[in-house]
């Protein structure tokens, strides 16, 4: 049956039936970048993000796969930091230094093996045992022991990253891993060994933080010396924000305070720039910690600081120039959302960084509603624009190798998608955007097949997971709990955005007992006793924060938070 918005009498009591007003409207706060994006995307398509993620771990993970030369995996058996096989994934197609014969097989990544395994445990899929492998277990090898680093480290081995032609060090692509590594040990818990590398991982952290106290104007950082280092790569001060994560998620975790005094100790060395200095993926991260700390700790950070860092980007001179959000239109097509650098060549984004970009900012907001309709916008380009790396969601005259998409099997991407194309080919000449690869080198021949990105495409499962469709088309209904790691028992909740100029009626489909749904950003239900599909009216050009609760359920007030048995359903 259709139930229409329930409008009660707002009460004074602090224990209040389901049918209450239950505080004031929040009122949400605005960015420029943001609000300048369109209401309406266009040309407008949104994927199935769930079902690309499900058909990429088919691909990728399939060790007997009918491709050009070889699988996309393979096993490494060297045994590197502990005795046991792991396995590889080529960071593009046709990457000539990799595979199970180059280099001992010992040249992968983690980014992305790790990347791949969050996305599939995000959609559901099992990868502690998928075809009599325990792809979870076997990441553990990224766990650099015999070089003293003791944390998760792109490559098994530096020696394997130099023979590799992999980068000279680079903080993110150290503090990253880590940031992954826990995210998949909270979706796969009970794996042997992974609580002890977690807390080494977190001890590392910890005193890496300690030796810095507020400095963290280093390239990189060495955690076997604890000594920040300098090279030719700019200062990556929004490792703070990483380390923070990691430090209150260990917090949460094993519930040890030296470990929240860390967070907030990296926190506050991020807070202490002046500027921003964004650099590739770590910042948001930051946000989301700070919005958690204010919302069960009662810390003031301010979330706008490190918001308008990430979304207006970098522009130190000794930093990582123009990296942001971009907001464009380019040729035929808007490309709001996309992260990269916003300033080369006229704007040149990526994928894994714009799937990585939802990771944080997304569950953000059930720590701190103001944002909402920030964020939510966001997504609504965001996840329209990431369709344009894909080959077939983009003209063949818009990309580089349309003849050979197959090979992709329509799950792997280009890695970037560019306003012009950089390396002038003549049927590109004239043509905006451009979807291309950041390795058109790493291929034997022709033609340059490593365009395609395995590296950026594995991490689709961030998107698979928030994003479904309603049905109402550019409604998107986004999942705050997906990747809300290590977070406190919650309700099933929900960020939907209105881009139309008038109310829009919203289908809820319940699969279990009955429940109300209550806003958070209104404060008020706005639906009650749905059994399987009930509506509520989402307001022109507005944002709600759904929650889902057991019907009839006692709403209390402690403090600022709003409480349904025990569980926090709203924080302000």
């Amino acid at each position: 049956m259709r139930l229409t918005p329930i409008i009660c009498i707002l009460s004074v009591m602090l224990s209040l039936t389901a049918c209450t007003y239950f505080g004031n409207e929040i009122e949400q706060v605005g960015m420029a970048k943001v609000d300048e994006m369109p209401n309406h995307p266009s040309p407008y398509k949104m994927l199935d993000w769930k079902e690309k993620t499900l058909n990429f771990d088919e691909v990728i993970f399939n060790h007997q796969a009918d491709l050009p030369g070889e699988s996309f995996i393979w096993l490494d058996s060297a045994g590197r930091n502990f005795p046991q096989v792991t396995f590889g994934l080529f960071t593009v197609i046709g990457d000539v230094r990799q595979g199970p014969h180059v280099n001992g097989g010992e040249f992968h990544e983690a980014i992305n093996s790790l990347g791949a395994l969050l996305g599939a445990g995000l959609v559901g899929i099992d990868k502690t045992k998928q075809n009599d492998f325990n792809y979870v277990k076997m990441v553990q090898n990224y766990f650099n022991s015999d070089n003293g680093w003791n944390i998760m480290m792109n490559n098994t081995s530096e020696e394997i990253a130099m023979l590799g032609g992999g980068y000279g060090r680079d903080w993110w692509y150290d503090v990253f891993p880590n940031i992954l590594y826990y995210a998949v040990s909270d979706l796969f818990t009970g794996v042997e060994r992974a609580d002890s590398l977690q807390k080494i991982i977190a001890d590392q952290f910890l005193k890496a933080d300690s030796v810095l106290n507020g400095n963290y104007d280093y390239s990189y950082f060495d955690y076997s010396t604890m000594k920040g280092m300098r090279n030719q790569i700019p200062f990556q001060q929004d490792a703070a924000a990483g380390h923070a994560w990691v430090l209150y998620s260990a917090y949460k975790k094993f519930g040890d305070n030296s470990y929240l005094e860390g967070a907030i100790s990296a926190l506050d060395a991020l807070y202490s720039q002046s500027e921003s200095r964004f650099y590739e993926v770590l910042m948001p991260f930051g946000a989301y910690t700070a919005a958690r700390l204010n919302a069960e700790f009662g810390t003031d950070y301010d979330i706008s600081t490190i918001l308008s860092w990430t979304f207006e980007g970098c522009m130190a001179e000794d930093g990582r120039t123009g990296w942001g959000i971009i907001n464009d239109h380019w040729g035929e097509y808007d490309v709001s959302g996309i992260q990269g650098n916003i300033i080369q060549e006229g704007g040149y984004g990526f994928l894994m960084n714009t799937y990585d970009m939802a990771w944080p900012l997304v569950p953000m907001v059930r720590y701190e509603p103001r944002y909402a309709k920030v964020i939510a916008k966001w997504m609504l380009n965001a996840a329209n624009s990431a369709r344009f790396f894909y080959p077939y969601e983009i003209p063949d005259e818009n990309q580089w190798l349309p003849a050979e998409k197959a090979v992709t099997r329509n799950v792997i991407s280009y890695e970037g998608l560019k306003k012009t194309d950089p390396y002038n080919k003549d049927e590109l000449k004239g043509i905006s955007p451009v979807a291309l690869g950041d390795g058109p080198n790493w291929v034997i021949g022709q033609p340059p097949i490593s365009m395609f990105s395995i590296y950026g495409s594995a991490h689709v499962g961030i998107f698979g997971s928030i994003i479904r469709e309603t049905n109402v088309e550019q409604i998107l209904q986004l999942n705050c709990l997906a990747t809300d790691f290590y977070g406190s028992p919650a309700f099933p909740t929900y960020l939907y955005y209105n881009p139309f100029n008038e109310d829009k009626v919203i289908e809820y489909f319940n699969e279990s007992e009955p429940v109300d749904i209550y806003d958070a950003i209104s404060h008020r239900m706005v639906a009650t006793q749905v059994t399987e599909t009930g509506y509520f009216t989402l307001p022109a050009n507005q944002v709600m924060l759904i929650v889902v609760i057991p019907a009839n359920s006692k709403l209390e007030r402690i403090a600022d938070k709003t409480v349904v048995n025990d569980i926090v359903i709203a924080y302000k």
